[in-house]
Parts: structure tokens; sequence; C-alpha cells
């Protein structure tokens, strides 16, 4: 018998220590493939170094990439701990389709009971949005906004074709801004639900590998 292709790995992006925390602190069992999480660092241009970079390493080659970490959510009635699915990521230099959106929600519907998901574009930004900045973005489509995941996405896409996809979870939103009462709150409980979707992350991975018929 012939040996068995190795199984594609998987590239989760986050930008912030606390991020990598809660996902190092996750359980880690049940990938279908080699996993790395990678700390991009801050903003747009950190993020696009980190991952062109790393994707550069032959042991990622054709990996999926999956973005993930904080957001800021941008429509009325959501809250801190719900969960942003993408179905696209857009910034001003340019938008990349999400693969895989359905069963992410699936996943974390499972992962996560109680949690709002919602799905939408998510929208990139190079600094922190407040006040009419989250009215003009949410008048665009968007329903959430963070600073790395358009860069991600985009730069994975340029190294290669690859899966990709991008779920964050709320810790700012319109009636939760972080420089209201409460913020810490809010963190303590995206801090929480982001210990608990690598399961469906994985999930994710493993419906890639499947051989399409």
């Amino acid at each position: 018998m012939s040996p068995q292709p190795a199984p594609a790995p998987l590239l989760i992006a986050c930008a912030l220590g606390i991020e990598q925390l809660a996902l190092r602190t996750s359980d880690r069992g049940g990938a279908g493939g080699p996993v790395t999480v990678l700390r991009t660092g801050m903003g747009p241009r950190a993020a696009e170094r980190s991952v062109t970079r790393v994707l550069a390493d032959p042991a990622l080659d054709g990996a999926a990439v999956l973005a993930t970490g904080f957001c800021a959510g941008l429509a009325p009635g959501m809250h801190p701990g719900d969960l942003v699915v993408a179905e696209e990521t857009r910034d001003p230099a340019g938008t990349i389709p999400c693969v895989g959106t359905d069963l992410l929600v699936k996943e974390l519907v499972r992962a996560v009971p109680g949690r709002t998901v919602h799905t939408g574009p998510l929208t990139g930004s190079d600094h922190v949005i407040r006040g009419q900045e989250r009215s003009d973005l949410l008048a665009t489509g968007a329903i959430a906004v963070d600073m790395e995941s358009a860069a991600t996405l985009l730069s994975a896409v340029r190294t290669g074709e690859r899966p990709v996809a991008a779920v964050r979870v709320v810790v700012d939103a319109p009636e939760h801004e972080l420089v209201r009462i409460g913020t810490l709150r809010g963190g303590i409980s995206a801090f929480r639900v982001l210990r608990t979707v690598l399961p469906a992350f994985y999930e994710w991975h493993r419906s890639l590998l499947l051989p399409r018929r």
C-alpha cells in the first residue's frame, strides 16, 4: 500500500497575547493535522508581515488559515461574548470570501451553547473604532470590525491557494463600548468564549481534509 499523504496543516492567527493565552489554555485534543497558533501582533501591517513570513515555511505548505481573536460588533443588540463568523473579510486592499461558514456556525453552536453566533462581512481597520465610525461601517453592510482578520486572510491567499476563514468574539459592541464601565466584565466574557472555540476550528479543518465527491 502506498503511504497516505500527510494531513494539511492548520494555521490559527491571532494578534494579542491575551488571545493566544486563551487558545493555548483550550482543550488542544482532536486536531485533524498539525496546528500552529501564531501571534501576529496588533494591526494590519503586523498581521501581513507575520502571516507572510510563517507561510513561507515549507512545513506550512497548503495550510488552511483561520483568523481569530476579539472584535468590535457593529450591529445593535450585539453583546460581549457573541461570536462572529465571517462570510468574507474586507478592507481597502481587497475582499476575501471565507470557506465553510455554515459548518463553523454549526460547530460553534455546539461548542459554545447559549452564545449568539452572527454571520456576515467582517471589515478591517487600522485603529480602534469609536462612536460614529461604528455606524458608518455598519452602513456598508459589515457586522463587525477588527484590525487583523482582513490582512491575515489577504496575505494567506497571496502566498498560495488555500482555504481561509475568520471567527471573532465580540468584546466591544454598540451598547457596550470599551470606554464604558463594564469593560472588564465584557473582556472576561469574551476571553472565556475564546477558550472554547478550538473544537469548532478543528471540525472545520477536518472537513477540508475529506475527499471531494
